[in-house]
């Protein structure tokens, strides 16, 4: 999982995926923001779905999602279309993922709505079924709080039947839980420890539930720890190192690959059927390496 809003060029969006696909990863999802949390002025951030159609062209097996689109940015129809095209371009390889959005400077940096949380989750909530109802029926007419659609010609229809892997983002809350259950096939939430991933699974049973977490890898734990200082060292902090390790180490995955794969297994253990590792040092290839080639054969 790669954080495309903090100065991925095209080309290394390019030999990210090469990488994966030469190293056996299966699935590179991407967040989907405009703006930099680090680096506003110095940090391209190059368009999600526009940047998935491109990589799905220029591969043959990769799978490619979205971590997660944010509702207050596409209206659904548009989000369904697009996600829609780049399956027929991928061949039927893509994944969307939707969430309510927070990063409130992006919204009012490009003029976004951005709405209280109780406005964004009833927005999710009209959203995933609207992509759902376009991906699976031939015509939809819908009349919510925030959308309408009248008699809209559900096209086009996606590669994949009956569709696209739909995964609703979220902390467990009842207003993104809800719309999951009735329209979606996943749940997927950030940053927890296997013991709140647990209680949240408990909410969402029977989808397919996920993780999204941080991960600094190396063969052996001293590599993975030069990573976890590279990565500290790269923006200002108000803390030392000795201090932040540990807050990444308790909703992470850090260490060697064995240490890894431990860790995975605790969330294996709480009920999580995949996790999407979020690779923040995206010029660094070799743990794209260790997770194909070793990681993932570890926990097969």
């Amino acid at each position: 999982m790669i954080e495309g809003q903090e100065n991925v060029t095209w080309s290394d969006w390019c030999a990210l995926a090469d990488a994966c696909e030469e190293h056996g990863v299966e699935t590179l999802f991407r967040s989907d923001h405009y703006i930099s949390q680090g680096h506003e002025l110095g940090s391209v951030a190059h368009d999600a779905w526009t940047t998935i159609a491109a990589l799905a062209a220029r591969t043959s097996t990769l799978r490619f999602g979205t971590l997660v689109s944010p509702v207050t940015y596409r209206a659904p129809a548009l989000l369904a279309n697009a996600a829609a095209t780049a399956d027929h371009v991928s061949g039927g390889r893509i994944e969307l993922g939707l969430g309510a959005g927070w990063m409130e400077r992006e919204h009012r940096a490009y003029g976004f709505p951005f709405p209280k949380m109780k406005t964004r989750l009833e927005m999710l909530a009209e959203q995933v079924e609207i992509v759902h109802r376009l991906w699976t029926e031939e015509r939809v007419d819908f009349r919510g709080r925030h959308y309408m659609l009248e008699d809209a010609p559900a096209q086009p229809k996606p590669v994949q039947r009956p569709q696209p892997p739909l995964i609703v983002g979220g902390s467990g809350s009842r207003g993104s839980v809800e719309p999951a259950l009735r329209f979606a096939n996943e749940y997927n939430t950030p940053f927890v420890s296997p013991e709140d991933a647990a209680a949240i699974r408990e909410k969402t049973r029977p989808l397919r539930f996920s993780v999204m977490t941080g991960c600094l890898i190396g063969e052996t734990r001293d590599d993975a720890l030069e990573r976890a200082r590279t990565l500290f060292d790269r923006r200002p902090r108000e803390t030392t190192f000795e201090e932040w390790l540990p807050r990444v180490e308790a909703v992470g995955v850090v260490g060697s690959v064995d240490e890894a794969a431990v860790q995975l297994r605790a969330y294996e253990r709480a009920g999580c059927d995949r996790v999407m590792l979020q690779h923040l040092l995206h010029t660094d290839l070799e743990p794209v390496r260790l997770i194909g080639l070793e990681l993932a054969p570890a926990l097969a």
